[in-house]
């Protein structure tokens, strides 16, 4: 298919200001459903982790029960790389009081000072449902990994994720408790546990974005719209990677790749270059945070060697 430089253009710009004051919106959403669990802001506002991101964050506590939560957007928008207006917002909610644990072998929670805590993900996820359907009634929706508050006029919809924060010790060798890797833990309804570091891919996709002079995240934006188009001509490699996949897939990608030039066409013409030409180095890839591989097995290898491929032909420039 042929895409004209205004085409690339467009795909490549960020969302309407606009999306800046829906994530911040999502955000109070969640925070005054949580006041039905006793959970305070304590006059806070609802602030972002850095200012050129969408990624609003708010701490709560709850003083009857000796408990801290965190709320933070996540995901496509709080990476500024999302290409769909409709797309829901994500809003981790991260209980900071409990939390799950890694530690090097023959360590335990006693050189800490941890004592076990009757809270459990799921526990907390049934409390965020009733606290949200307090709040937005017949609008939520419980799934597997999350709760959907359906939006309406006057409100976007939203996944929140409740969630644990994860501590990671193994690289702790003085026994202090704050020196953790922190990572956010996931157990879903059919009982799948997941550790994801969102934090982490905030971080290192505004700091990679500031190194290319914003055009990493534009040839992200470009990607993941080619991706949906490609989805709409039904081509099947499409269907198996994912968005959040193919932005990792560029953060991988060395800086000048994005930055030898600036016209649309030709940047986005250098990325899939290097991409066709460095198959053999998807193995040593990692997620956009950094710390987890982007590919755990084969099949998820030449998942992203077909998509390459088919994106390679499929992407014309109309000259």
């Amino acid at each position: 298919m042929k895409f004209s430089e205004d085409q690339l253009k467009l795909f490549a710009a960020p969302l309407s200001e606009t999306e800046d004051q829906k994530c911040k919106n999502a955000i109070g959403m969640v925070r005054d459903a949580l006041k039905n669990l006793g959970f305070n802001d304590e006059g806070k506002a609802i602030e972002k982790m850095y200012s050129d991101t969408y990624a609003y964050s708010l701490e709560m506590r709850s003083a009857t029960k000796n408990r801290k939560v965190r709320l933070f957007v996540k995901g496509s928008y709080a990476n500024n790389t999302n290409v769909r207006t409709e797309s829901d917002v994500d809003i981790a909610v991260v209980l900071e009081s409990t939390f799950k644990v890694k530690y090097r072998p023959n360590i335990n929670d006693s050189l800490y000072g941890f004592s076990d805590s009757t809270d459990s993900v799921q526990t907390f996820k049934d409390e965020v449902e009733i606290a949200l359907k307090r709040k937005f009634g017949k609008d939520v929706e419980r799934k597997n990994k999350s709760i959907k508050i359906h939006g309406n006029t006057y409100r976007v919809d939203a996944d929140t994720v409740p969630c644990m924060r994860h501590r990671d010790y193994t690289n702790d060798y003085s026994s202090d408790p704050n020196n953790f890797l922190g990572g956010i833990f996931i157990q879903s309804d059919d009982g799948q546990t997941i550790v994801n570091y969102p934090e982490q891919h905030i971080k290192n996709g505004r700091e990679k974005n500031n190194r290319t002079k914003t055009y990493y995240k534009k040839m992200v934006r470009i990607i993941k719209k080619m991706r949906y188009i490609m989805q709409d001509e039904k081509y099947e490699s499409s269907n198996s990677v994912s968005s959040f996949g193919l932005e990792s897939l560029l953060w991988n990608l060395p800086d000048e790749v994005f930055t030898k030039y600036s016209i649309y066409r030709y940047a986005f013409g250098e990325v899939m270059d290097y991409l066709v030409k460095n198959t053999n180095m998807l193995a040593n890839y990692k997620e956009a945070n950094g710390i987890k591989p982007l590919c755990n097995s084969s099949i998820e290898i030449e998942n992203y060697i077909r998509f390459i491929k088919d994106l390679y032909y499929f992407n014309e420039y109309d000259i």
